[in-house]
Formats: C-alpha cells, sequence, structure tokens
C-alpha cells in the first residue's frame, strides 16, 4: 500500500486509541472516587466499562501495528 494511504490511518488508529484509553482514565478516576468514599460494590459496577475499552484500543493498536507493517511499494 502506498504511504499516503496508510500513515493517515495509522494517525487515525493511534487518535482512537488515545481516546478511548482517555474515556477508560475517567471511568477508573470515577471507579476510584467511588471505593475511596466506602461504595466498593459501585467501584466495581462503574470500572466495568473499561474492559470493552481497553479491548477496543489493543485491536485498533493491532491493527496500527499492521499497517505500520505493510510494505509502502504495494500497488493495492
Amino acid at each position: 500500500m502506498q504511504a499516503e494511504i496508510i500513515e493517515p490511518a495509522v494517525r487515525a488508529c493511534l487518535a482512537e486509541i488515545h481516546g478511548k484509553l482517555k474515556a477508560a482514565e475517567q471511568i477508573a478516576r470515577a471507579a476510584r472516587a467511588c471505593a475511596e468514599a466506602g461504595g466498593v460494590a459501585e467501584a466495581i459496577q462503574v470500572s466495568m466499562d473499561i474492559e470493552q475499552l481497553i479491548y477496543e484500543a489493543c485491536r485498533l493498536h493491532d491493527a496500527a501495528t499492521l499497517l505500520a507493517r505493510m510494505p509502502h511499494d504495494v500497488k493495492a
């Protein structure tokens, strides 16, 4: 594939990863606040949404690394 296709796609994947991890961080902060306030069960419930975000970030990372490994001179 050509670099003008691959590089923007990798940048888009990385931007999405950043967004998902920022959302996961916000959830983790809320869960931590619940736990510190004594609501451990509520904290666990709040934190359950983190798993999907991390899963999606991992798959996006897989896509970005796969794209980055593709030869830049292959014609599609």
